[in-house]
Parts: C-alpha cells; sequence; structure tokens
C-alpha cells in the first residue's frame, strides 16, 4: 500500500510523539535546572506532561495538512472527519467516577472483600483491589474502572511512602489487570467495542472465550506480585482519612448517573446531556462533595483525541502488517504493536480486514488486550491511572518512567500470555 504525503507525515509525527513519551523525565528533570517561573522552566515542565505529548504532536499535524494541502478548509475537514466519541466519554466518566460517593462506595466494597480473606490487613487490601477490583471495569467500563482503582491505590499506598520498585510493579500491574480485565463483557474494553459488532460477538461470547482468563490472569499475577512485595506491604502505614457518612440516596443518584453515561457511551451528545445533570445535582450537594477531577479528566481526554488524531492515519502500515500474520504470528504481534499504538486502533485496523477467520479474530484482539499495559498509549484509560498517580509520593515529582513502567509491566504480561494463548 503506497503511503501519501500526509499519511508518511503522520506517520513520522507519531513516531516523534512515542519518542517525546520517553522523554518527559528528561524535560522535567531539565525544568528543574531553571528559575522557577522563567519562560524556559514553563516550557519544559509543559513538554514533560505526559497527557499533552498527543495533543501537541496532533497540532502539529494539522499545521502540516495546511502545508501540504495549502488549505485550512481540509486541516478542518479532517479533524471533524475523525470520531472523538472515545476522548470525550473518557473525559465524562472519569470525572463521574472519581466523585467522593462512587469512590466510598468501591472503598466499602473492596474492604468488605479484604477483610474476608486470610493476609494481613495492607496485603488483604492491595489483592482485592488489584485483583477483583480491576475486574469491575467490565459493568462500569475500563476508564472508569482505572480512575476508581488508581484513587484508591493513591491515597492507601502510593502516597504512604511506597518503594519505586512496588509503585511501578503496581503501576504495571494495574494497567494489564485494567486492559484484561474489561473483556467479560462486549461493551466495556475500547478493542473489544471496536469489533464486537462487525464479528458479531456478545457477552457470553466473551465471558466463555475471554472472562475466564482474565479473572484466572489477574488473580495469579496479582498473586505474584503481592507475595513478592508482602514484607513491604505489611509495613505500610496507612493514614486512615476519616469520612463524612454520606446520604444512601446520594450514592444511589451517583451511581444511577454512571449507569447512564456507560449505557450512552456511543451517543456523546446523549452522555454530555447526563453530565450536565450530574454537574447541577454536585452542584446542590456540594457539602458531600470533593473538588472534581476536571483538570485531569480533560488532559486524559486530550491525551486520547490526539492518539485519535495521529492514529486514523497509521492504517497505510498497519494492515498490511496485521493481513500478513497468521496464528501465534498475529498474537505476538498484535502483543507487540499494542505497546506502540493505541489496542482499539490495533483491533479497529484488523477488523476492515475481510475474510478474518475466527481464530486469527481471537489472536487479534486477544494480544491487543495481552500488551495493554507495556506503555501509557497502549490502552485508552493508561493515560487516566497516570493522570492521578504520578504526581504521587512514590515516583518524587519526577514523573513515570516509561521504560520503568515496560519493566513492572512484565510479569503480569507474561502471566496474560499463557492464559490467552498457551492455555
Amino acid at each position: 500500500m503506497t503511503a501519501s504525503p500526509i499519511e508518511i507525515l503522520a506517520t513520522s509525527l507519531f513516531a516523534l510523539a512515542v519518542l517525546h513519551t520517553f522523554a518527559v523525565k528528561q524535560f522535567a528533570r531539565l525544568a528543574s535546572r531553571y528559575p522557577e517561573g522563567s519562560i524556559k522552566e514553563n516550557l519544559l515542565h509543559f513538554l514533560a506532561e505526559t497527557e499533552v505529548v498527543f495533543g501537541l504532536w496532533g497540532g502539529a499535524l494539522f499545521a502540516g495538512i495546511v502545508a501540504l494541502k495549502h488549505s485550512l478548509h481540509d486541516a478542518v475537514a479532517y479533524i471533524e472527519g475523525l470520531n472523538f466519541t472515545e476522548p470525550k466519554f473518557v473525559f465524562v466518566v472519569m470525572v463521574v467516577a472519581a466523585t467522593r460517593p462512587v469512590v466510598q462506595l468501591a472503598e466499602t466494597c473492596i474492604s468488605g472483600l479484604a477483610r474476608v480473606l486470610p493476609f494481613q490487613a495492607n496485603v488483604a487490601y492491595y489483592f482485592a483491589a488489584l485483583s477483583f477490583g480491576t475486574l469491575l471495569g467490565s459493568l462500569i467500563t475500563e476508564p472508569a474502572a482505572m480512575t476508581l482503582i488508581a484513587i484508591l491505590l493513591k491515597r492507601r499506598y502510593f502516597d504512604c511512602g511506597i518503594g519505586t520498585g512496588l509503585a511501578y510493579a503496581t503501576l504495571g500491574l494495574l494497567f494489564v489487570n485494567i486492559s484484561i480485565g474489561g473483556t467479560l463483557t462486549h461493551f466495556a474494553a475500547p478493542p473489544v467495542l471496536m469489533v464486537a459488532s462487525k464479528w458479531q460477538w456478545d457477552s457470553w461470547f466473551m465471558l466463555t472465550h475471554f472472562g475466564w482468563r482474565a479473572v484466572a490472569s489477574c488473580i495469579v499475577a496479582t498473586a505474584l506480585i503481592t507475595f513478592i512485595y508482602r514484607a513491604e506491604l505489611s509495613r505500610v502505614e496507612v493514614v486512615e482519612q476519616p469520612s463524612q457518612p454520606l446520604p444512601a440516596w446520594l450514592t444511589l443518584l451517583h451511581v444511577i448517573f454512571l449507569a447512564l453515561v456507560v449505557l450512552f457511551a456511543h451517543h456523546p451528545d446523549v452522555f454530555f446531556g447526563v453530565f450536565m445533570l450530574f454537574l447541577g445535582m454536585v452542584y446542590a450537594t456540594h457539602e458531600y462533595q470533593d473538588d472534581l477531577r476536571l483538570r485531569e479528566g480533560l488532559l486524559v481526554g486530550y491525551f486520547l483525541a490526539g492518539l485519535v488524531t495521529l492514529g486514523s492515519l497509521q492504517s497505510w502500515w498497519l494492515q498490511p502488517l496485521i493481513a500478513g500474520l497468521d496464528g501465534s504470528s498475529m498474537f505476538f504481534g498484535a502483543t507487540g504493536l499494542t505497546a506502540l499504538t493505541d489496542n482499539a486502533a490495533l483491533t479497529y485496523l484488523g477488523s476492515l480486514v475481510e475474510g478474518i477467520p475466527p481464530k486469527l479474530q481471537y489472536a487479534l484482539v486477544a494480544g491487543a488486550v495481552t500488551g495493554g499495559g507495556l506503555t501509557v498509549i497502549a490502552n485508552a484509560p493508561n493515560p487516566a491511572g497516570i493522570g492521578i498517580l504520578q504526581s504521587s509520593k512514590a515516583f518524587n515529582d519526577e514523573g513515570v518512567s516509561p521504560l520503568r513502567l515496560f519493566l513492572g509491566a512484565l510479569l503480569p504480561t507474561c502471566v496474560a500470555i499463557v492464559f490467552f494463548w498457551f492455555i
């Protein structure tokens, strides 16, 4: 397939964006060398924000289209022809899921499960949150589950002095388990959503082909990481924060709003209407609310919008590559490619290949979700987790290292490979 000049430009900028994500920590270090508030310090801090990377290079693509086409209209038409439903949805569901009533409900459920486990309290809570908690993504969607679990982990572990080794192992485990944990249903994981309708996959198909593997992988990988770091986890001094009792009707209202957002996930005009009603309800009950995480949600939405802008022009090399794979090559190729591009974009491109047999359909999606924790860009909810956790004490205000994230995700990724391909 011959690439057009715009596709070559988009691929070049995409490669630069990927390299930029690996350099954010260096930009943060450079920023510290200049006086606070100076132009250089502010610019370098801006370049060190992971969430702005793909939006920044997406803007460069917009300018490049204007230059190549000598037409602002063509650049605007390209942007308007893209589907930004997923970035909009992730923004809304992050804000709704991060409210105090929803977080307290999730914490109550996980704490109740942890109490019946025969482990020390911190160890039991860690295991419950990262195994069964991440599987909530199959019901409330992966972005919502990522937001909830990241908030709970930040409060209980990341802000309580855990070491960087445990921090990166936990981050990698969280990303992998969220990526595979949304595969019990056909509507919760972005890479599954891209193909479910065309390939006629329903929730029963997902549960019997993917779901049991996801449950087993999440439990085994979490058990391994918990066992390795059990001594450090048991020493964590958790500062209990007294929580204000919330009316049951208010928690129920929040759950209803979250359910409505999920129900209308493919209809942005509708779920934004629900979101406006939700904001009004939050304002009316402000005495029971924390500050909304609008900034984090907007940054993550911006990151994903930039990924859509750049990723939509990568089919010229991705589609022929996918079409030329078979069996194990498809599974492991998809696992590796997912680290370089969003797994939903990868499965979408695979769905464009006509006549792909069922075995290769499974291999493509299984590989895409298995590799979803290796990098920040591998799975749509990952930037949400980064946005919440990177400012914690565990990362010493230096942000998250892409290389250490990759290494932290290797063990749970290998566990997922065993369950999704070899069993």
